[in-house]
């Protein structure tokens, strides 16, 4: 699903912005294939710890698969957020997932990587849908050009699938 990939997307753009940033995943014993789940943690200031993050302001959630998981929102804040890659209905997203009071979005991050690239590779799109959520913290000019760097080798046609994702999804992602 490229969660790896969609974390140094935003660590990528954050630096480029003078923040100081941390892209960490965390992978079990399985290989590819199973599930993998990364964090960014980011500071104005550096960063001197070097752990998981228990306690997360976002949770972003690229397989729909995981909704149901009951530990998919441990430790996120009482005002946190939750992005969802999903084509779920508002109210049943709002009654699989236990919101109490945090803000919830949505977007077809999967289908919108289907269209863009024909595959379901939703990385791209779902940091489109996190810069729109999170504003001037990730600005969407920050992750073009991470994006074109991260993908200038692979040429110009990958790049520019890459941004057509990217911001389709930063247009369509919506708060239920």
């Amino acid at each position: 699903m490229g969660t790896v990939t969609a974390a140094l997307l935003v660590a990528d753009a954050l630096v480029r912005k003078g923040k100081f940033v941390q892209a960490i995943p965390e992978f079990g014993p399985e290989r590819r294939g199973a599930p993998v789940r990364a964090y960014n943690r980011i500071s104005d200031k550096p960063i001197r710890l070097r752990s998981g993050i228990t306690e997360p302001d976002m949770v972003v959630v690229i397989d729909s698969g995981f909704i149901d998981s009951p530990d998919v929102l441990e430790g996120l804040a009482p005002n946190g957020i939750i992005l969802v890659n999903s084509t779920l209905p508002p109210e049943e997203l709002k009654k699989r997932i236990k919101i109490n009071g945090r803000k919830l979005f949505s977007v077809d991050a999967s289908g919108i990587a289907l269209a863009s690239f024909g595959r379901n590779i939703p990385n791209t799109p779902i940091v489109g849908a996190v810069s729109r959520v999170l504003g001037d913290l990730l600005p969407l000019s920050a992750l073009e050009e991470a994006i074109a760097a991260r993908f200038r080798l692979k040429g110009e046609k990958m790049v520019n699938e890459n941004l057509t994702a990217l911001r389709r999804a930063y247009e369509e992602v919506k708060e239920i």
